[in-house]
């Protein structure tokens, strides 16, 4: 008995060093990701001329005043680090939600879009794009209209699945279903009786996801919208966990799962509204991070969430790279890039006879 009490103490002395080893490890990958990001670009810069650039903005070095203004230190400062960072807070919030909304709706196929926030995001930008909806708004119309476009639809999906009885998960992946149908085919109507072939190409631009419009105000709006988000969740950690276990085994736990199903649905629901705000829709991050981390760690989200906050982060850092640098003097969208890789890393794990929705055997 005793030996037995001391291999289990053992293991989870174990399983708790790999995992804190891992998340420093993600940690100091992000870290790493950032700094290297930033010296990839279209603009031939060296590296000291850009970490001289950070460094002076940061510390105020006086011997490196020559960075103060310029061409290096409107393309470090201005385009490449926020860009950077942007991405930062874009996959941080996709692979979050993408978390929170498996747990929610039970369904280990559920991404942040699962709501139909994507459609309702891409009916705004259509409606501003093509109609000229929220023109008073300047160069930010299309990216508010489809904030307010994806906060709308996921608001609808809770109100349709709350009707005729508290909302349960199959409820919201119907309700979500119908909204995005509806959005889609809205979309599509304006598109055909508007029939401006240079709006439709913006609108489908649009759609595959870029971050090339990251400026200091939109980071300075996404990053901490993510790290509060994501902070919250993180403590909401037992809930979710029980989210998996089912409504009636809640109930019979003493917790009533409806209120707080709706709470969390909230606040995904404006953290995927400020990504696509921000970077347009971008796919399969939220549906493949969270798997990745399910197979290596398993369901508690009390390491689910950080880790694939920190993975997804990276993840995002590095495709925006490579959409800059795969095309010559052009840059591919980061929605395209994302898909070419998630989908077939998401149909490896679909095929995994081994892997079931937590990575359960």
């Amino acid at each position: 008995m005793k030996e037995e009490n001391l291999q289990e103490k053992r293991s989870k002395i174990l399983r708790k060093t790999s995992y804190i080893a891992v998340f420093l490890g993600l940690l100091a990958f992000l870290i790493f990701s950032i700094l290297a990001a930033i010296t990839f670009g279209n603009a031939d810069l060296s590296l000291k001329d850009v970490y001289s650039v950070i460094a002076y903005k940061l510390f105020h070095i006086k011997r490196l005043s020559e960075y103060a203004e310029g061409a290096i230190h409107d393309v470090v400062w201005l385009i490449r680090l926020p860009r950077v960072l942007l991405a930062l807070g874009v996959g941080m919030a996709l692979s979050v939600c993408g978390v929170v909304m498996q747990a929610i709706v039970q369904n280990p196929l559920a991404d942040p879009y699962v709501l139909g926030i994507s459609s309702g995001a891409s009916l705004g930008a259509t409606l501003a794009i093509m109609l000229g909806v929220g023109g008073f708004l300047g160069g930010n119309s299309v990216g508010v209209t489809a904030f307010v476009g994806a906060l709308v639809t996921s608001f609808a999906v809770i109100f349709i699945a709350n009707m005729g009885g508290k909302a349960t998960s199959a409820k919201l992946i119907l309700a979500g279903m119908a909204v995005s149908a509806v959005c889609l085919a809205f979309s599509n109507f304006v598109i055909y009786i508007t029939n401006d072939k240079s709006a439709a190409t913006e609108v489908m631009k649009w759609s595959m996801g870029s971050l090339a419009g990251a400026s200091w105000n939109r980071v300075a709006v996404m990053l901490p919208i993510t790290l509060i988000a994501t902070g919250l969740f993180w403590t909401q950690y037992r809930n979710l966990n029980l989210m998996l276990l089912g409504d009636e085994v809640s109930i019979t736990l003493g917790t009533d799962l409806h209120r707080l199903r709706t709470s969390y649905l909230i606040l995904a629901s404006v953290m995927i509204g400020f990504a696509v705000y921000c970077a347009g829709v971008i796919g399969f991050v939220g549906l493949v991070i969270p798997h990745v981390v399910r197979i290596l760690f398993g369901t508690d989200h009390r390491k689910l969430l950080p880790l694939s906050a920190l993975l997804g982060a990276s993840f995002l850092i590095w495709c925006d790279v490579a959409c800059r640098i795969v095309l010559k003097n052009s840059e591919m969208p980061i929605g395209v890039l994302v898909s070419i890789i998630g989908a077939p890393c998401f149909i490896y794990l679909l095929i995994r006879k081994s892997y079931g929705f937590g990575g359960g055997k």
